[in-house]
């Protein structure tokens, strides 16, 4: 599962089947909404393919276009456009109403599509992904505008729990697919193969948003919080670098969290095909092992957190992801069944399952009403720069052995042991973590543009 939209898998604590479900979702499927349903779940599960696609194919694209030394930059840089694109086209669609950043934002991950299924060399290829990432997060956002200016408060829940199911389908079929097609047709074919379907999406949904029109008052104020990026401690609440007990430890957490995580999956099948010498085939397999049980994770942890308190699934979500990513560096050796990878990583995804949403739950508790969109705010902010710095460092590793001669080996396993390390921080800071019924400190807490 990839970072540049993990929505999906963020089921906090309520039941998302329920007895309103069905009848709220007829508003969804009216004449008038229908469109914008359609066209906004085609988009997002065409970002979440995507995404999915990439990290099963990218050793077979590096292995073509050589440039080893940009693995990393592959992911850290869509992450980074991703969190750009959000921020721009939330600001944009305040101001015009969503229908020009929807045009614009998908202008760009198709003309980031077709750079990176064009791409002659991996320089160009990252620039496609930076494309990419500007665009998918353009779409995120305009999404949430859209729903919170075209539905009624009970529709927006439902919409919510419709797009999590865009990740449902890539997730299970997506990472074979896509090693299929590279198999059958090369790996340009998987990039450059999305460009119409993404178009359909997007003028599905185009005339809905048209209708919606530019909204009524002004929003400015909630884009302060990120539109400058001057520095650091003015993105994220007071203390959050220290890991003061709270909000602060709360919003680091989560960042450490995508670290450790996305920092391991970034490479799990470049030692799967690559050091290990599996086909690509072989690779989705443990792709979508992973996806499936991050799915599994979220949904226990859902049944679970009205009996165990947050940072508890936190701390068993985290130790089943340093043991996931024990168990991949294990299996890096020579006689190790492939079948240990797929355990390993499949550990990993469930663990993941049980602690994001958590945290999520934990920044709403532990903040006061009017400052919840800017907490939010942080807290993606995190999402993005842990996901990022993850696969950056990952991808310096493997960059430094290749230049100095080492094994690929060498260099996979330094990323492991790197994002290893984040988790072992991540359980550290979890013992920093609020307890649910304990004294809120949110008092003690401030803000970024409080």
């Amino acid at each position: 599962m990839s970072g540049s939209d993990m929505s999906g898998s963020d089921m906090g604590g309520s039941d998302m089947g329920g007895s309103d479900m069905g009848g709220s979702a007829s508003g969804l499927w009216a004449p008038e909404q229908r469109g914008l349903t359609i066209g906004l779940v085609l988009s997002m599960t065409f970002i979440a393919a995507e995404a999915l696609a990439v990290i099963t194919i990218m050793p077979r694209v590096a292995a073509d276009l050589g440039g080893l030394d940009l693995y990393g930059w592959v992911f850290s840089t869509f992450m980074l456009g991703s969190l750009v694109g959000t921020v721009a086209a939330g600001r944009e669609a305040d101001r015009v109403g969503p229908a020009r950043p929807f045009v614009a934002a998908l202008a760009l991950f198709v003309a980031g599509l077709a750079a990176a299924g064009l791409a002659p060399s991996m320089g160009v290829l990252v620039a496609g992904r930076v494309l990419q990432g500007l665009g998918a997060g353009a779409i995120a956002a305009v999404a949430y505008v859209a729903i919170g200016h075209s539905l009624a408060e009970r529709q927006r829940a439902q919409m919510m729990a419709v797009l999590s199911t865009a990740w449902v389908v890539p997730g299970l079929l997506g990472p074979a697919a896509s090693a299929e097609v590279t198999r059958l047709f090369g790996w340009r074919v998987v990039f450059v193969g999305l460009i119409p379907l993404v178009a359909v999406a997007g003028l599905l949904a185009l005339p809905a948003l048209v209708r919606i029109g530019r909204p009524a008052g002004e929003h400015a104020t909630e884009h302060r919080l990120l539109v400058g990026l001057p520095a650091l401690r003015r993105l994220l609440p007071s203390g959050t670098l220290s890991a003061r007990r709270g909000l602060p430890a709360t919003i680091l957490s989560r960042g450490l969290l995508t670290f450790a995580f996305f920092g391991a999956d970034a490479f799990v099948t470049l030692a799967i095909t690559t050091v290990l010498h599996h086909s690509t085939t072989t690779a989705s397999v443990v792709i979508t092992g992973s996806t499936l049980a991050w799915t599994a994770g979220a949904w226990v942890q859902a049944r679970l957190n009205q009996e165990w308190e947050g940072r508890r699934l936190i701390f068993v979500g985290v130790c089943l992801l340093a043991a996931g990513i024990a168990g991949m560096i294990i299996s890096l050796h020579s006689g190790v069944p492939v079948t240990e990878a797929l355990v390993a990583w499949s550990v990993a995804g469930f663990g993941m399952g049980l602690a994001y949403a958590p945290t999520s739950l934990m920044m709403l508790r532990e903040t006061a009403a009017p400052q919840r969109g800017r907490a939010s705010a942080s807290l993606t902010l995190s999402d993005v720069l842990g996901t990022a710095l993850g696969t950056g460092l990952g991808g310096a590793a493997v960059a430094a052995a290749s230049q100095r001669g080492w094994s690929l080996s060498t260099g996979v396993t330094v990323a492991l042991c790197i994002a290893g390390a984040g988790a072992l921080l991540t359980l550290a800071v979890t013992r920093r973590l609020p307890l649910e019924h304990g004294e809120r400190v949110v008092a003690r807490t401030s803000l970024p543009g409080a």
